[in-house]
């Protein structure tokens, strides 16, 4: 199978089901940031690959990264076809919320508002969690539109809250200390 297929060559692409919309469509721009969400997912699990990130990590952020493609791939289906994948659901965000819990139990609670940064890890997951909250406005724009199931916003929200919480454990596993944000004093 060839990979290119010259379709799109005039700005449209094909959904599930063969409906054409423009590749600029509020649809296309939501299951894009997932994909692109998922890319970057696969950049921070490299830390994993290699040894320098937690190993636990590695297990979890595989599993969404599988969640993200069955939720992008529900995206691209705007006619409820049944696709034969299992779809993000409730026990999905769930999850995730048992996982923010245990990530919480291991770093310092938060005084401060922190920057991205530290280890180097921690701030790719911060990268991730702002890809993250811009694959959210993506969903939110299309459930403006077009019916979308409203687990799969609390599940990109939830997403962006874990990948904050595994930023700041990150930085702590690694003896780093989280980048306090200080602000300017005003003057005069």
């Amino acid at each position: 199978m060839k990979i290119y297929t010259k379709t799109g060559d005039g700005g449209e692409t094909g959904l599930f089901g063969g409906e054409r919309v423009s590749k600029a469509s509020a649809r296309v721009e939501a299951y894009g940031e997932i994909d692109e969400l998922n890319s970057v997912l696969g950049v921070v699990r490299t830390h994993t690959l290699g040894r320098e990130g937690p190993d636990d990590f590695d297990a979890l952020l595989a599993t969404i990264q599988s969640r993200l493609f069955d939720l992008g791939a529900e995206l691209s289906n705007p006619k409820g076809k049944d696709l034969g994948i299992p779809l993000v659901d409730d026990e999905d965000v769930e999850a995730m919320e048992r996982a923010i819990d245990r990530a919480e139990l291991e770093v310092a609670p938060q005084k401060t508002f922190i920057l991205p940064g530290g280890a180097r890890m921690s701030a790719d997951l911060h990268v991730a969690r702002c890809v993250c909250r811009r694959a959210e406005r993506r969903l939110v724009t299309l459930a403006g539109e077009a019916e979308v199931r409203p687990v799969l916003v609390r599940y990109v929200n939830r997403l962006s809250d874990l990948l904050f919480t595994l930023a700041r454990l990150a930085n702590h596993r690694a003896g780093n200390e989280d980048v306090p944000w200080v602000g300017r004093r005003k003057t005069g």
